[in-house]
């Protein structure tokens, strides 16, 4: 059994906790919005974290990009309740800063297919569904600093969370600096790279030769580094397995930490983007999506 560390996200009553590692349940078949979750697994996870009620799980899903409009956020997360048979969820986010404009789903994404957001109008809808008690903080994923810089400007509810790709081959920095001066925590996804999801995952993580190394040295996994990093960025993680193992030791994180000297080789690691959207979800050369890419610190 292992005890989760928690930190603490804003919500409309004040600050609520929210535990520092998270499963991940996304795959690739959930990516169109429909929630994949399978139970077998779920309850490992629970069992491993001295789970007894509801209140004490803490559950997160998002606004799917072809939702991205003021007047489908509502019935979004009603279905997305309907989906997982909820009353409440805990956090939810929008997940792009941008729409899709399709009936069903498909591979790659056409260009014509990608709109702009008018995140006003979706921040709003956000806030009713946190008002309405239908989610208990709202928030955002991948989102530049200037984008919630924009929605700041405006928001009545801030985001409580901003989910990016994050991990020692992309540190983010500058973005982690600017939610927490702003009171956002990151949560990061893609913390191992994705490595097993044929989609959008890549191996660069696990086969650094600094992560190896530093691995080696203090009889850990390359995993286990690069959640331990994370953990020292003061953020968030979710982390996704299906592997009861593998599950452990994602949680053997917590009783031992980096040296200055470690941290500092992975300071020193070249650095390397990889967002899947630039890659299998949409293409490349969409006026939209190159905003949105130039924009990610």
């Amino acid at each position: 059994m292992a005890i989760i560390p928690e930190t603490m996200i804003s919500f409309s009553e004040g600050a609520r906790p929210i535990p520092v590692i998270a499963m991940g349940t996304a795959t690739e078949l959930s990516i169109g919005g429909i929630e994949v979750v399978t139970p077998s697994t779920l309850i490992e996870a629970i069992k491993m974290g001295l789970i007894k009620s509801r209140s004490e799980i803490f559950i997160t899903t998002k606004l799917w990009c072809n939702s991205a409009d003021r007047h489908l956020v509502l019935p979004a997360i009603k279905q997305s309740l309907k989906n997982l048979g909820l009353e409440y969820i805990d956090l939810y986010l929008i997940h792009f800063p941008l729409k899709l404009i399709q009936e069903e789903f498909k591979l790659p994404v056409p260009n014509e297919c990608i709109a702009a957001i008018d995140i006003k109008a979706v921040w709003e809808g956000m806030e009713e569904c946190q008002n309405l008690g239908l989610t208990k903080s709202i928030g955002v994923s991948n989102f530049s600093s200037k984008r919630i810089q924009q929605i700041l400007s405006f928001a009545k509810i801030p985001p409580a969370v901003n989910q990016v790709e994050m991990n020692p081959l992309w540190q983010q920095k500058k973005l982690n600096e600017f939610c927490k001066e702003n009171g956002i925590l990151i949560t990061a996804y893609s913390a191992l790279g994705a490595a097993g999801n044929s989609g959008w995952g890549h191996n660069h993580v696990m086969e650094c030769d600094v992560l190896q190394d530093i691995a080696k040295s203090k009889g850990k996994t390359v995993a286990q580094i690069s959640l331990r990093w994370l953990y020292e960025q003061g953020v968030s993680i979710a982390i996704k397995s299906f592997n009861t193992e593998r599950m452990r030791q994602n949680l053997g994180i917590f009783d031992w930490s980096l040296t200055e000297e470690e941290l500092n080789k992975i300071d020193q690691i070249p650095q390397r983007r990889h967002i899947y959207l630039s890659g299998s979800m949409v293409t490349e050369h969409n006026d939209v999506l190159a905003e949105f890419d130039a924009e990610l610190d």
